[in-house]
This record gives structure tokens, sequence and C-alpha cells, in this order.
């Protein structure tokens, strides 16, 4: 089982989420009663619609995180998860996607998500970069 899948799996015991297909046409998505809150695209990356405020009072910590990559301009965050503790923190931000969404206008679609606008790179032992295929 894929870390992206353990996530998912979570995910889906949660009350006030539902799965289903992604609005954007690849991979699965877990979803409130108000918008799509994440997408599960490929066994290492979810985009999640996090929010501009959410994203703006959190902005120097994700910064931060080697899981995180940011897109200007874009509600959405991408979690590259790499390791349980990537998961850990992916469950932490969609709790605070949640709390978040509680202030948003319910929404058919949360728009368009991070998919193809995040490149991720891998290291190998040495620590030479190469994109993830």
């Amino acid at each position: 089982m894929t870390l992206a899948q353990r996530a998912l799996e979570r995910l889906q015991a949660w009350p006030d989420l539902t799965a289903g297909p992604a609005s954007c046409g690849t991979g699965r998505a877990v979803r409130s009663v108000r918008s799509e809150i994440a997408h599960f695209h490929t066994p290492h990356d979810v985009d999640l619609y996090l929010a501009g405020r959410a994203i703006g009072r959190f902005a120097d910590d994700l910064r931060e995180s080697t899981a995180i990559r940011l897109v200007p301009g874009s509600r959405w965050v991408t979690v590259h998860l790499d390791c349980d503790t990537d998961v850990d923190l992916l469950l932490s931000l969609v709790s605070v996607a949640l709390q978040a969404h509680q202030d948003l206008p319910a929404e058919a679609s949360a728009g368009g998500c991070n998919f193809r606008r995040v490149t991720v790179l891998r290291r190998d032992p040495a620590g030479t970069a190469h994109p993830v295929p």
C-alpha cells in the first residue's frame, strides 16, 4: 500500500469526508459537504485545498517544509508523501482545511488544483536531484 493510499484510507474514515473522483479528472478526491478538500493524484502527491487565508496564516511554516510545494496564487498546496511523517502532516493540514472551509461559501468545485503545475524532485543517495517520473 502506498503512502497516498494509506492517507486516503484514513481520511475516508473521517465522518465529515467522502471519497470520489477528483474534479480535475485525475485520481481520487475527498470532499466535505462544502467542497473538495484533497486530490490524490499519484502514489506520492496530494493536492490540498487549504484556501487563501489558511495558506497566508501558515505560509512561513509551509515554505520551510520539504514536503510542501506552493504555487503562487493557488489556494491549493501540494503535499509530497515520502514517509509516514508526511502522511501525519497531510492529515493535520486536512484538519486545518476543514476549519478554513467552514468560513467559505459552499462550492461545487474548489477550482483548479496544482496537478501538473508542480515538479517534484527526487534525490538519490548521492544528493543529486532527479525529476520524479
